[in-house]
C-alpha cells in the first residue's frame, strides 16, 4: 500500500531538515510539507531537503493539514501526519503502519502516554490538559484513549469520509471523534516522545497558547457529542 507523510510546519527552520533526514529511508511514496505562514525559512529548508512544500498563509494546524492533503497523489492509500520538530520518532513508523498493512485498523494513533516518553518532553500542563481531553473522549464516546498524538496514520478513504473541518488545534481530536462516530477500527501503539530538536512548541511554548489549545480541543469533543453538525459521519 502507497503511503504519504503529511508534516505540518510554522517557524520550524532549524528543524526540519534533520526530521527531513530521519525519513530519508522511510519507504514514503511522497512525504509533504505544510508551511503555515512562516516568517523564517523553512519552506526552503524544505525544499532542499527533498520534501514537496505547499503554502498555507493562513496560521491554523488543521488548514495546514488540508493543504498538504490536496497535495496528495491519487494513488495514495494512507496518509501519516507527523509534526515538523522532531519529536516523533520515525523509526516507529513501520508499526504504526503495519495494523492498517495487515488490514486490522482503519487508523491508528501514537501515544505518547507512559514509559515511551521522555521525561519533561510534555509540560506538566500540557500533560494535563491531554489526559482531561481523552478522559472526556472514553467518557462520551466509549473508546479506549490515552492520546491525542500528532502521530498518526489513517487510511485515505477513512479520512475523506471523516470530512474534517478544524481549522486549528482541535484537528486531532476532531479526527479521533469523528472516527469514533463512523465506527473506524481504530488502534492505538505506543510511541515514544523526544524533545524538540529546535525552537519553541507553538502549543505548549506558553501557558496561554496551551490554555487556547486545550479550549478548542474541548469544544471540539463536546460539540460533536452534543450539537453536530449535519454533515457529522456516522456508522455505515
Amino acid at each position: 500500500m502507497r503511503f504519504a507523510i503529511l508534516i505540518p510546519a510554522r517557524n520550524e527552520q532549524d528543524a526540519i531538515g534533520p526530521t527531513l533526514a530521519e525519513l530519508r529511508s522511510c519507504g514514503a511514496d511522497q512525504i509533504i510539507v505544510a508551511d503555515n505562514g512562516s516568517t523564517d525559512q523553512t519552506a526552503s529548508r524544505a525544499a532542499v531537503a527533498g520534501a514537496t512544500v505547499v503554502s498555507e498563509p493562513r496560521a491554523g494546524y488543521g488548514r495546514a493539514c488540508v493543504a498538504a492533503m490536496r497535495t496528495l497523489d491519487p494513488s495514495i492509500e494512507i496518509v501519516v501526519f507527523m509534526d515538523a520538530d522532531g519529536s516523533d520518532d520515525p523509526t516507529f513508523l513501520p508499526r504504526l503502519l503495519d495494523p492498517i498493512f495487515q488490514g486490522e485498523a482503519d487508523f491508528v494513533i501514537g501515544s505518547r502516554d507512559g514509559a515511551n516518553r521522555q521525561s519533561a518532553t510534555l509540560p506538566a500542563h500540557q500533560l494535563w490538559g491531554n489526559r482531561l481531553s481523552t478522559a472526556f473522549l472514553r467518557l462520551l464516546y466509549r473508546v479506549p484513549c490515552t492520546d491525542l498524538g500528532p502521530f498518526r496514520a489513517i487510511r485515505r478513504e477513512a479520512l475523506t469520509r471523516l470530512r474534517m473541518r478544524h481549522p486549528d488545534y482541535g484537528w486531532t481530536a476532531e479526527m479521533q471523534v469523528k472516527a469514533a462516530l463512523a465506527g473506524l477500527r481504530v488502534r492505538e501503539i505506543a510511541v515514544p516522545h523526544r524533545a524538540r530538536r529546535a525552537g519553541e512548541s507553538k502549543v505548549s511554548g506558553t501557558v496561554r497558547g496551551s490554555i487556547l489549545a486545550g479550549s478548542k480541543i474541548l469544544w471540539t469533543i463536546f460539540r460533536y457529542r452534543f450539537l453536530p453538525p449535519a454533515d457529522t459521519p456516522t456508522r455505515s
